[in-house]
């Protein structure tokens, strides 16, 4: 299944759920905030929502500071 990842193009296997596509690429979901197709994502639905073939997701890690 090919996606586009933060602008770069992925190959993986599919399709998959946010929470499966953050595993697979080691992210933690409790650190992120993930959009697929301009369209934000709550955490509460990482595990129904779906990611199909050329979909684009953006996942923005969260930064602390002070």
């Amino acid at each position: 299944m090919h996606l586009v990842i933060n602008g770069d193009p992925h190959d993986l296997p599919g399709p998959l759920s946010v929470s499966a596509l953050l595993a697979h690429l080691a992210i933690d979901p409790r650190r992120v905030a993930v959009e697929v197709n301009e369209m934000v994502i709550k955490k509460a639905r990482y595990d129904e929502t779906r990611v199909e073939p050329d979909d684009r997701v953006e996942i923005v890690n969260f930064v602390g500071g002070g």
